[in-house]
């Protein structure tokens, strides 16, 4: 089962969400760097379940513990492991399903192509899996904004019918959550709200939207044809349990115009930059970063366990009725904004030391001058 992501940045994700711990392993960081646990553990505590009455009641503490790769508070370049204890997992609610399959879970894919799968709370399918994700993320994400000054930011758009109307970018994550829902339109994050736990009282569960900004990327990020920055942030977004969908810059909208309406036209800025007039490529044209904002847009479907009666089948096989039980969010979207941020950071962080390993020019050239000017 495949559990590595990255060519220099290599996060190697493991655990299962009933097991006795999921982390990762993070290889490439470079040594002497500065180790701030509090970061690691910001970013896994806006991940954690059960932190407000629109989440999954499980209750877990999800405090990160580093074994290895770190010395007095400084990276030593060899690999850093991190692991979250699984305290509060209950298999028994799982037991009276443990040979029917959940509808649109894993269940019975899983079953399918390994011969065998942990019936109890879904095994590496979970979200729980994220945390190692969330975790090598947050190491990414400051190395980004020291180095780069490279911040990305996301935040819920859409539950169900209701659409946030955000004209300005939020700026900081503080400004994302300042409501449980984490959408920074407070008059939406209000009926978002309310639809979310309109349907956990009827034991059903809702999807929607999330968006994600990346300010000050430089340009020259990505590698065509088969690694291309859009490409490898399209599988690793995807590979978030729930994701179904994205967008990147004007997405499917842009579908709708003419090349003439659509390109985005180039020019020379004050400090003597190339810049594009419009950003409906959201910033990444053939596969590389531009320099302009990173936009993207992600569909999240509703959450699979829900409490009212569905028909499926078990794996004799036979036709029959499951009434779920366990404990999961009606509305995977406000806990999906730092899982989000942590996708995109690895992939960020990965391209940025390759191309700087592989044409060490393009630091002077682009990124430290484009990070000196973020400074002016």
């Amino acid at each position: 089962m495949p559990s590595t992501w990255g060519k220099i940045f290599k996060v190697t994700t493991f655990g299962e969400s009933h097991g006795e711990a999921v982390g990762v392993v993070v290889e490439g960081v470079p040594g002497n760097l500065p180790f701030n646990i509090e970061e690691i553990q910001k970013d896994l505590t806006r991940r954690r379940p059960g932190q407000n009455l629109l989440t999954t009641p499980r209750k877990e503490e999800d405090l990160v513990k580093v074994v290895s790769g770190v010395f007095e508070n400084r990276t030593i370049g060899s690999p850093i492991c991190m692991y979250v204890e699984n305290k509060n997992a209950l298999g028994r609610d799982y037991e009276r399903f443990r040979n029917i399959y959940r509808p649109s879970h894993a269940d019975y894919t899983y079953d399918v192509k390994y011969g065998f799968r942990s019936h109890v709370g879904g095994g590496r399918a979970s979200v729980r899996e994220t945390i190692g994700r969330v975790a090598a993320g947050a190491l990414a994400r400051v190395i980004l904004e020291q180095e780069l000054g490279v911040k990305t930011i996301a935040w819920v758009d859409s539950v169900g019918t209701v659409s946030a109307n955000v004209v300005t970018p939020p700026k900081s994550i503080e400004e994302v959550d300042i409501n449980d829902v984490r959408c920074p339109d407070k008059e939406a994050a209000k009926l978002m709200e309310e639809k979310i736990r309109e349907v956990r009282k009827l034991g059903d569960s809702i999807g929607g939207t999330v968006r994600a900004i990346v300010k000050n990327c430089p340009p020259g990020l990505g590698d065509p044809v088969y690694d291309k920055l859009d490409g490898d942030l399209g599988k690793a977004l995807l590979s978030i349990p729930a994701c179904k969908g994205i967008e990147i810059g004007s997405g499917f909208e842009g579908t709708k115009l003419k090349g003439s309406e659509h390109n985005d036209e180039f020019y020379v800025d004050e400090n003597g930059r190339v810049r594009t007039k419009t950003n409906r490529s959201g910033g990444m044209q053939g596969g590389i970063s531009n320099g302009e904002d990173i936009l993207i847009r992600l569909a999240f479907k509703p959450t699979a366990t829900i409490s009212l009666e569905q028909h499926t089948v078990n794996d004799t096989p036979e036709n029959t009725i499951l009434k779920a039980g366990g404990r999961h969010d009606p509305c995977v979207l406000p806990r999906a904004v730092p899982i989000v941020e942590a996708a995109i950071n690895l992939v960020l962080i990965d391209a940025y030391l390759y191309q700087r390993a592989l044409h060490p020019w393009w630091w002077e050239k682009y990124a430290k001058t484009k990070l000196e000017q973020q400074s002016v």
